[in-house]
């Protein structure tokens, strides 16, 4: 009988009906595919039982984190091979009921069940959130799925993200470090805004206090930020009075929707607004409008997905969802205005920094990836595995603008008609 990796490969190209670009390594020590190619190594059984039980995405993302799948050699070439057979390939239903019709695939279907051993499936790894069927976007809901990324713990993220605990793409220059150019996005969200000392900022989302910090410190504004987050709040509080800003900044655990002492002069949301979901998104422009004072300005740096042919048809990334962010939802750049628009802000500039965030992605794997075991120990090896795989792919799925990040600039320009900006906003170079 032939060796497990070598039926794998079998399997596997008459499934997916194309040659594997990548080398498979199994339990049993054995290897097949190209010997110069990246391989993807099953080290047991248990990883066939997962990806039978839930095929497609999920199964892989389950038996990834659970350590049942891993990677040997480069990861971005292995999720770069495998993005166009897997991740853009699940079959509906009816595509599944076609492609087992034919006798090359049941029989492939037979033989990797051979290969998983016993027909159990495998509870899923301890990290996948679990949750009933129920309306998203509540305040207990958001609080929730908030929670769920962001109280890994302070020390993992200060490992990944380095000093600045900035977790929005940063704004690079040729030869610039991760904390330079961390400074300068929070320094270009500054410019756009206006600020100027004496005047009160809202900063929504405001993670681990870096845009209230520099805010406060460099341009003499009082700040107040509101997170939803406990462990965050903590950590921005000591950083807000390590700076000795207190006088200046207010960190609260509060919803941006309970948030009652407006107006505000301008308000920043970075990397925030992913998490409202689509049908609460008019309710979360509108707060922020009637938050801000007449000629106040908003600055929304959100992440933005390509549209659908048909908007109805768009779902939530299966692992993203089950692992990473809870009830996140992308939307297209266009909706996105649309939507503040629809709140009655005036748009005024729409900068996009998809590329920028490709280079910082790659940055924080790098961080992981170095210290690797620390990592583990601080937040557990499955989540570490969790965080090393979002990370990665989404650099790759930035790099190919499969998604992309906005930074929109909006006023709520008074009756006058002045928007407070200078005719020439930009300044571009050829």
């Amino acid at each position: 009988m032939a060796d497990a990796a070598s039926r794998l490969t079998s399997v596997a190209e008459q499934l997916l009906g194309v040659p594997l670009p990548v080398r498979i390594r199994a339990w049993d020590g054995s290897q097949s595919g190209p010997p110069d190619a990246p391989a993807l190594v099953i080290r047991n059984r248990r990883a066939l039982r997962r990806m039978l039980f839930k095929p497609g995405e999920l199964g892989l993302a389950r038996a990834w984190v659970a350590g049942d799948l891993d990677v040997e050699g480069d990861l971005y070439a292995v999720l770069d091979a495998m993005a166009g057979f897997v991740w853009e390939r699940d079959e509906d239903a009816r595509g599944l009921a076609e492609a087992l019709r034919d006798p090359r695939v049941r029989a492939a279907g037979r033989e990797l069940l051979r290969l998983a051993g016993p027909p159990v499936p495998p509870a899923p790894p301890r990290e996948e959130v679990r949750r009933p069927r129920r309306r998203l976007h509540t305040r207990r809901t958001d609080k929730r799925a908030i929670s769920h990324h962001y109280d890994v713990g302070n020390d993992f993220y200060e490992l990944v993200l380095g000093p600045s605990m900035v977790y929005s793409c940063a704004y690079w220059e040729d030869g610039g470090t991760l904390e330079t150019a961390q400074r300068d996005k929070l320094e270009l969200v500054c410019r756009k805004l206006g600020l100027a000392p004496g005047l009160r900022l809202l900063d929504v989302g405001c993670g681990w206090g870096s845009m209230a910090v520099h805010a406060a410190r460099e341009h003499g504004v009082g700040v107040v930020g509101v997170t939803l987050s406990q462990e965050q709040a903590a950590y921005a509080r000591k950083r807000v009075a390590d700076e000795g800003l207190t006088d200046r900044v207010e960190i609260r655990v509060q919803d941006y929707r309970d948030v009652a002492d407006g107006p505000f002069d301008a308000i920043s949301s970075i990397g925030m607004a992913e998490h409202v979901g689509a049908e609460r998104y008019l309710e979360y422009a509108s707060r922020l409008h009637a938050l801000l004072a007449p000629g106040g300005r908003l600055l929304n740096h959100q992440i933005a997905r390509r549209p659908e042919r048909e908007e109805s048809e768009y779902r939530t990334d299966e692992f993203i969802d089950a692992y990473v962010f809870p009830d996140g939802e992308l939307a297209p750049i266009g909706t996105t205005v649309t939507q503040l628009e629809r709140a009655g802000f005036e748009v005024r500039d729409v900068e996009s920094l998809r590329e920028h965030y490709a280079r910082t992605l790659r940055q924080w794997v790098g961080n992981l990836e170095a210290g690797w075991d620390r990592a583990a120990r601080l937040a557990g090896p499955g989540r570490a595995r969790v965080w090393r795989l979002y990370m990665a792919a989404c650099a790759l799925a930035f790099e190919q603008n499969r998604i992309g990040v906005n930074q929109v600039l909006a006023v709520r320009t008074p009756e006058s008609g002045r928007s407070g900006l200078p005719l020439r906003a930009r300044v571009w170079q050829g």
